[in-house]
C-alpha cells in the first residue's frame, strides 16, 4: 500500500518522475516493514524469480494489459472490464481502484514501451510465466468477442521481446482463434504428422500444460492451467476422430 501512496505523493510534488520514484521507494518500504505479508498476490506471483519484486510485476502486467487494449486503436469496455475483474478479484475493489488511478496518472505522462517492459520480464521471470502472460493477454483481446489482427500482431511482438518460441506462441493463439488446423497448431505439429507423431505430441503437450505442474494455491492460475490442458485434450480428441486413431 505504501508504494501507491508514495507514487501519488511523488506525482503531485514532481510529476511523473516523482511518481516513479515514490512508487519504488514505497515498494522498498512495503518490503522493509512487512506490509506485503497480508497483501494479495497476483495470479502470476508464484512464477516470478527473486530478482523481480511483486510491485514491479504488477505495474508491468498492467502496462501490458493497456498495450493490448489499445492495439486496435479503440478501447473496448469489455476488455477493460476483463482486466478490472482480474484486479478486483486479486486485490479487492478499493485497492484495485487505487491501482488503476495511479497507473492512469503515470500513463498520461509516459509512453508505454512494449519492448522495454517485455525485455524486463524476459530477464526476470521463468518461461512458464511468460506463457501464462500470453494466455492472459489473448484472453483480454478475446473479451469483446473478436481477436483483431492488430491485437494478434501486438501480442506476437510482445512474445518476441519476451523470447517465447514461435511454436509456443502459435499453440496459445490457436486456443483463442478458430481455424481448420487449430488442433494441429495447439499440439505444435504439422497436419502431415503421422499418427505416432500425433500421439507423441499429445503426450508432450499434456505434460507441458498439466495442472499438476502448477504448484500454487491461487485459483486463477489453476483455472488457467486447467483451461489450457482442456484445449490440448480437445485438440487430440478432434484429431483422433478425424483420423480414426484408437
Amino acid at each position: 500500500m505504501i508504494k501507491w501512496i508514495g507514487a501519488l505523493v511523488g506525482f503531485f510534488i514532481r510529476g511523473f518522475a516523482g511518481a516513479v520514484l515514490g512508487f519504488f521507494v514505497g515498494s522498498a518500504l512495503d518490503s522493509l516493514f512487512g506490509s506485503g505479508n497480508g497483501r494479495a498476490q497476483t495470479v502470476f506471483g508464484d512464477f516470478t524469480r527473486p530478482n523481480v519484486s511483486p510491485a514491479d510485476f504488477e505495474l508491468n502486467l498492467l502496462s501490458l494489459c493497456s498495450i493490448v487494449i489499445k492495439a486496435d486503436g479503440q478501447v473496448s469496455q469489455q476488455e477493460m472490464d476483463y482486466v478490472r475483474q482480474y484486479f478486483v478479484g486479486t486485490y479487492g475493489k478499493e485497492k484495485a481502484n487505487a491501482i488503476f488511478r495511479t497507473f492512469n496518472d503515470i500513463n498520461k505522462k509516459r509512453e508505454i514501451s512494449a519492448q522495454r517492459i517485455s525485455s524486463f520480464l524476459a530477464q526476470r521471470t521463468r518461461y512458464e510465466v511468460r506463457l501464462q502472460l500470453l494466455h492472459f493477454l489473448f484472453g483480454i483481446a478475446q473479451a469483446d468477442g473478436n481477436v483483431s489482427t492488430p491485437e494478434i500482431n501486438k501480442i506476437r511482438e510482445i512474445a518476441g521481446y519476451m523470447r517465447v518460441s514461435q511454436v509456443d506462441f502459435e499453440s496459445i493463439m490457436a486456443m483463442f482463434i478458430k481455424s481448420a488446423d487449430n488442433s494441429y497448431k495447439i499440439l505444435e505439429i504439422e497436419k502431415s504428422a503421422t499418427n505416432e507423431e500425433v500421439k507423441k505430441a499429445y503426450r508432450t503437450m499434456a505434460k507441458k500444460y498439466h495442472p499438476d505442474r502448477v504448484n500454487t494455491q491461487d485459483e486463477a492460475i489453476k483455472r488457467g492451467a486447467e483451461e489450457k490442458f482442456k484445449q490440448v485434450q480437445l485438440a487430440y480428441e478432434t484429431i483422433q476422430k478425424e483420423r480414426g486413431i484408437s
